[in-house]
């Protein structure tokens, strides 16, 4: 190591004290450096460009000396400028601390000769209170007589004259305060108790007088209605005044902001915003003044429609009269406007208050909706371009409206339960009556029950409307629910009322027009149904979306309640049926073909009465009688009291079959004829095959004929073919097995909408022999 480098080495650890960054520096750069040529040459090759790179960092490394250089150097002459401005600076200061200290010394030589004015201080003081006292001399004698003097004005109502009078009082008070307080400013101090005190003992009336005239001056605007169509000069009186107060107003207000007088006591008066204010109490007061008798009830009606008079009739008056007695900036019918949708806000807002019927809440919310915005009203023509609509705002808020909504509709909903209820049992008495359902124009069986239910919805929803489609949908809506619990009710009073004629059936006299009062509760339900289905379609989509309940659905309620008494209709029809069904497929009935012209008879009657019923459910009962009829002639050749002994019975059982068949289908031959689509599988075709079953002379095609009465009829078991086999009396044991083997490995599932016939009808069991296993037997 050379010295140099001693020398250096030995400099570092003191120059990397001071220091730090410097060394931190340095090893980045190195660090740096070190990479950066580790990088460039990785390989011997690349020494070749070592030349190149040095000369390249060396003209870089002179570079960047001259910039340094040339900043170190604009810093080191901004930093002379700046001490050389220091100096100056410091050279002015001294200049000034001398001549300071010379005017102090000056000053303080000049103090004895400021003691020798302070006597003529305080005489110029004396003189001036003088002054104002002797010059004030006569207006403090007359004040008393001013005083009293306005105050006869006042009470005459020559209000121009006592205000200007006023004026004046209240001008010389201020000018006498402005003038004491002048003088005790000039002598240092400020206004004294003693002196606040003797100028209001002087002035003491004039308090009394603004009183007074204000008290006169918002009686005649309260009046000012009034006063328009008899005498309009009072009430310019005292709008000038207010004008002339408000000058004032502004007047004191600009000298006190220039820093001149303070403001005297009671001012501002503000007297053009109490203008304002005592005309909407005057508003408010002529709207309490109409006659609020018979408010509640029918009367409420009338009482809104006397509001709506006397509003159009003031708010003429002040457009007429009013109007052109005020500065047009007054804007007096748009205030007049304003106080009285303010004031009809508060009143309507308690009459919401009230435990109101239906009616009263209709009249409230129609003068709402409708004649308050109608052109009648605020809606009028020469009154949309007196105040914009959106800064009054509702006259009821929309919380408010529904509200009231929702209480209509609970009051009407409260009104059709209790109607619904009576229309229900007028209808169960007319069940008990000893005649016939009263018919329509076209035939048809009915009560007083639908009309009444019909026009009552149909009415609510028309007066609903009225106010809106929101107040309709949910008078829909809640007949809708009510509907549906009717139609639950009268489900079960058709369960009593069949209970009923169920434990006495013998009482012809009681339960004489029973089949005819079930068959008009059917067609009652047909026209409820169309009724329903015409409310549902008034119904506006939206309404779906924003209820929250589960939606009623009386159409569910109908279908459960014409069930129900189709059900009922059969089991009288089956009633009626009855004596009739024990001897048919009998040994008696194989030779004389009776009961079946007595079902016919039967079933005819009872045809004839479904005709007063109303489609599609007369067409309903017709198949139904159609099906319960083949139910019951297939249940009684399953209970085998008939079981052929030869070809020869079998051939005569087959035709009497067939004719039964015969008659029973001219019963129905108008059933047949109808429009009406019959279902897929008529259970009257089942008898000829059923027939042709038991016809059959070779028992080996039993095989072939079960296969197609299958295919027919998917619902029939092993046990009915069984029983069948039974009544044929001459199938053996092979063909039996053959054929329930068949039948056991072929049941088809029923298809979709096939209505099962043979599931209805249950075989009897058999009674089987067997013995007990006694020796004897063995």
């Amino acid at each position: 190591m050379s010295a140099g480098d001693r020398k250096n080495g030995g400099d570092k650890p003191k120059e990397a004290a001071v220091w730090p960054e410097v060394e931190r520096a340095e090893c980045l750069a190195r660090g740096a450096a070190l990479k950066w040529a580790s990088g460039v040459f990785c390989r011997p090759e690349h020494l070749e460009r070592l030349s190149q790179y040095k000369k390249r960092e060396s003209q870089r490394t002179a570079s960047i000396h001259t910039r340094l250089k040339s900043m170190v150097q604009s810093y080191l002459e901004g930093v002379g400028w700046g001490l050389e401005q220091l100096r100056e600076a410091r050279d002015e200061l001294r200049e000034v601390s001398l001549t300071l200290k010379e005017a102090g010394l000056e000053s303080d030589g000049n103090a004895d000769c400021l003691a020798s004015l302070e006597k003529l201080r305080e005489v110029s003081v004396d003189h001036r209170q003088l002054f104002a006292a002797v010059s004030n001399l006569p207006r403090l004698y007359a004040i008393r007589g001013m005083v009293l003097e306005t105050e006869r004005l006042v009470e005459s109502r020559r209000l121009l004259e006592a205000h200007a009078r006023l004026m004046d009082l209240e001008r010389w008070q201020d000018d006498i305060l402005w003038q004491l307080h002048g003088a005790a400013g000039t002598a240092g101090s400020s206004l004294s108790s003693e002196d606040t005190e003797l100028v209001a003992k002087y002035f003491s009336g004039v308090g009394q007088l603004v009183d007074a005239l204000g008290k006169e001056l918002w009686a005649v605007v309260s009046s000012s209605l009034a006063l328009a169509r008899q005498n309009p000069t009072p009430f310019v009186s005292a709008v000038r005044i207010v004008e002339r107060e408000e000058a004032l107003d502004r007047a004191l207000l600009a000298e006190r902001g220039g820093g001149g007088r303070p403001l005297p006591a009671g001012r501002p008066r503000c007297w053009k915003a109490c203008f304002f204010q005592v005309l909407e109490e005057a508003v408010s007061a002529r709207l309490r003044s109409v006659s609020y008798l018979h408010t509640r009830g029918p009367g409420l009606a009338g009482h809104l429609s006397a509001l709506q008079h006397a509003v159009m009739a003031d708010l003429a008056t002040v457009r007429h009269l009013l109007e052109h007695c005020v500065p047009p900036h007054y804007q007096l019918t748009a205030a007049y406007l304003r106080a009285s949708h303010r004031c009809l806000h508060t009143h309507l807002a308690q009459v919401s208050s009230w435990d109101l019927e239906s009616g009263e809440i209709f009249a409230v919310l129609n003068w709402v909706l409708h004649i308050y915005n109608s052109p009648d009203m605020m809606g009028h023509p020469e009154l949309v371009t007196e105040s914009d609509r959106s800064e009054l705002g509702p006259l009821i808020s929309a919380e408010g409206v529904e509200q009231l909504q929702s209480k209509y509709v609970q009051s009407v909903r409260k009104s059709v339960s209790e109607w619904m209820h009576k229309a229900l049992q007028v209808e169960l008495q007319d069940w008990q009556r000893d005649q016939e359902p009263d018919t329509d124009h076209e035939g048809f069986y009915q009560t007083s029950l639908p009309t009444i239910i019909t026009q009552m919805l149909e009415e609510n929803a028309r007066v609903a409307l009225m106010i809106g489609e929101s107040l309709r949908d949910q008078t829909i809506q809640m007949g809708l629910y009510e509907v549906e619990n009717l139609l639950n009710r009268f489900r079960e009073a058709l369960v009593e009322f069949g209970k009923e004629h169920r434990r006495d059936p013998t009482n012809n006299n009681k339960n004489k027009f029973y089949l005819h009062y079930l068959l008009a509760s059917i067609s009652n339900c047909i026209i409820l149904k169309k009724s329903t289905e015409s409310l549902q379609q008034q119904q506006s989509s939206r309404f779906a979306g924003m209820f929250s309940r589960t939606p009623p659905n009386p159409l569910a309620a109908l279908d459960r309640a014409v069930r129900r008494a189709c059900r009922l209709v059969m089991d009288q029809l089956l009633l009626e049926l009855q004596p009739f069904l024990p001897s048919l497929l009998t040994r008696p009935w194989l030779v004389q073909g009776d009961p079946v012209p007595k079902l016919c008879s039967v079933l005819e009657s009872h045809l004839d009465l479904y005709g007063r019923v109303r489609p599609p459910c007369r067409q309903r009962l017709q198949e139904e009688a159609q099906w319960l009829m083949v139910v019951e002639y297939v249940r009684a050749l399953m209970q085998k009291k008939l079981v052929c002994r030869s070809s020869e019975e079998r051939r005569q059982l087959a035709q009497q079959m067939i004719l039964d068949d015969q008659l029973l289908r001219e019963v129905f031959h108008s059933l047949q004829e109808s429009e009406v689509s019959l279902p897929d599988v008529n259970p009257l075709a089942l008898l000829p095959v059923l027939a042709d079953f038991i016809r059959l002379k070779d028992p080996g095609m039993l095989t072939l004929e079960v296969s197609g009465l299958v295919a027919k009829y998917p619902d029939i078991s092993e046990e009915h073919v069984s029983v069948l086999l039974d009544v044929r009396g001459d199938v053996s044991r092979d063909i039996r097995w053959a054929v329930l083997d068949l039948l056991e490995q072929s049941a088809p599932p029923l298809p979709v909408g096939y209505r099962p016939i043979f599931t209805d009808i249950l075989v009897p069991p058999s009674t089987l022999a067997f013995c007990l296993p006694t020796a004897k037997c063995a």
